[in-house]
């Protein structure tokens, strides 16, 4: 069955904008993302907006939509009353390029502070062995479509701009714990995880958790045991004796010389 959608749209670029109403002819069954397509191809052929798979797949076609962070194309208009305004807007913590589309290229600056997987060498006969439990927990890890909803709606980088230096966000607390549980990994990230990704900026309020279109549990899963395999190394007595070894021989080395 067909009806009238009201639509109000986010219009604009990085000099400002403002919301455009616009009433949308719309079929039972489809989702925001059909709407504003037909928008687009009817009323609005110069509107921006990202998106790709039309799946849930993806992750292009992140926006807001009445207030709440989700993707255009898994949000469907049987969610709202037939006579409510449905109103998109672009994500709200990166800087908006035109419409709907905004600037993310901050989430791949810090995907490049990631460090980089370093397996151990292969058994004997070659091959390398991981028990089911810890490929399951991995595999989760490993559903981020890169929507970057989480990292959105993550108020440390959301209501502060200035902690985007200092701070990863959820979706890269996700892939350091990713790395770092990896039973055939030797590399250890949770001195970085705390001095350059900032995780202990994050208080588990668990926003990311509850716009993850995936379904991660990314508080319970990865960011709290993140934390704690922090503190089991900052407060170890061994790790914190040998550093504190290390700095006085370092000391002693340099007054020598």
């Amino acid at each position: 069955m067909a009806y009238d959608l009201k639509m109000r749209v986010w219009r604009g670029d990085a000099s400002g904008g403002a919301l455009g109403d616009y009433v949308v002819p719309v079929e039972t069954g489809e989702v925001v993302l059909d709407a504003i397509h037909r928008l687009q191809a009817t009323q609005a052929g110069d509107l921006a907006v990202r998106w790709n798979c039309k799946a849930g797949k993806c992750g292009s076609c992140s926006a807001e939509i009445n207030g709440r962070p989700r993707l255009m194309c898994m949000t469907r208009l049987s969610d709202f009353a037939e006579d409510e305004t449905v109103t998109v807007t672009p994500m709200r913590t990166f800087p908006v390029i035109r419409d709907l589309v905004t600037d993310v290229s901050y989430n791949y600056e810090k995907a490049k502070q990631v460090p980089a997987v370093s397996l151990q060498p292969p058994d004997a006969d070659g091959k390398r062995r991981m028990m089911q439990s810890d490929v399951a927990r991995g595999q989760e890890f490993r559903k981020c479509i890169e929507c970057f909803l989480c990292q959105n709606v993550c108020h440390v980088i959301r209501d502060h701009e200035d902690n985007k230096k200092a701070y990863a966000g959820p979706r890269f607390f996700l892939r350091y714990a990713e790395l770092d549980m990896h039973p055939l990994d030797t590399e250890d990230r949770r001195k970085v995880t705390q001095d350059v990704a900032g995780l202990g900026m994050c208080n588990i309020t668990k926003c990311c958790t509850e716009v993850c279109p995936e379904g991660i549990k990314i508080t319970d899963n990865a960011i709290i045991p993140m934390k704690e395999r922090v503190v089991d190394r900052k407060y170890d007595p061994v790790v914190w004796l040998g550093e504190k070894i290390f700095r006085r021989g370092d000391r002693a080395s340099r007054t020598e010389v």
